[in-house]
């Protein structure tokens, strides 16, 4: 007699976006949202705290399936998006703690467990951060853009002694200008970024330095040198904004980028990993 195999399949597990404090506006933030993989979110309570929580399929967030995700960019792409969707609705509702990309528990047991233990840390958190935004500033070296300016300006004053110069003795001064526009452009863009956190200094509540960002995660010409995030009252960000206004103006190669305002990501601690998790994956804060 032939025998079946049939395999059982494991329950849903909890995926968590968000700690905040419960009430009717976050309820309202989720009304008609769906989170990753298309599971509709819910809330998960305890005491005066709630998670925003959806349902996910165990094999696709247990320890391998997991893992799979996070080695494929296009997955990883599709996580974060969703992710941080909910993360930025929930926020434009209430005051929320964004978690990590990928937090994930067994069930929601297991979250209001994790609530419980850290009630007292999450409380002061949720406090740090109300009527707060994150904002970002990126700082950029663009040695070509100098290098343009720079043989722009020669060009429009004559050609000089260039020429009665040897074919020689241009290469060589023109190596020279190739190794000077690159220090000075970096020169420039460190003195630009050491004065970002003293324009902004009177509007700002904290400030955190991230790695720089490199490859694709750096859009656009120039080298990233200073990749900041601070942590600013809702009501000063255009205050912020104009502290900053013609910063890297007339500076050759120098360029300077503000992002946000954001849920603030930098700021917020999420759950350590082991309480009761199922699984715990990469930092997918945008940055």
């Amino acid at each position: 007699m032939n025998s079946t195999d049939v395999r059982a399949v494991a329950p849903p597990m909890s995926y968590v976006y968000a700690v905040g404090r419960a009430g009717e506006a976050l309820d309202s933030a989720l009304s008609g949202r769906t989170g990753a993989h298309g599971g509709a979110l819910r809330t998960v309570r305890a005491g005066d705290l709630v998670a925003l929580v959806s349902s996910v399929p165990h094999d696709a967030f247990g320890t391998e399936g997991l893992r799979a995700q996070m080695e494929d960019i296009k997955q990883l792409e599709v996580l974060a998006r969703a992710h941080h969707g909910v993360v930025e609705a929930a926020y434009e509702s209430a005051t929320v703690l964004p978690m990590r990309l990928a937090t994930v528990y067994l069930d929601d047991a297991r979250v209001t467990e994790m609530l419980v233990e850290r009630a007292v840390e999450f409380g002061d958190l949720l406090s740090r951060l109300e009527g707060r935004v994150e904002l970002g500033v990126k700082v950029y070296a663009d040695p070509r853009e100098a290098a343009a300016v720079s043989e722009a300006a020669r060009t429009a004053t004559g050609p000089g002694d260039a020429a009665v110069t040897s074919p020689g003795r241009a290469y060589l001064r023109q190596r020279r200008e190739q190794r000077r526009n690159h220090r000075d452009a970096y020169q420039a863009a460190g003195a630009v970024a050491a004065e970002v956190p003293v324009r902004v200094g009177a509007t700002v509540r904290a400030r955190l330095a991230h790695r720089p960002q490199q490859g694709d995660l750096a859009p656009g010409a120039g080298e990233n040198i200073a990749n900041e995030a601070y942590l600013v009252e809702a009501s000063r960000v255009a205050e912020f904004h104009a502290a900053l206004a013609g910063l890297a103006d007339g500076v050759p190669g120098v360029r300077v980028e503000i992002t946000g305002p954001w849920a603030p990501y930098s700021f917020a601690t999420p759950p350590a990993e082991g309480t009761g998790a199922g699984s715990g994956g990469e930092d997918g804060g945008r940055r």
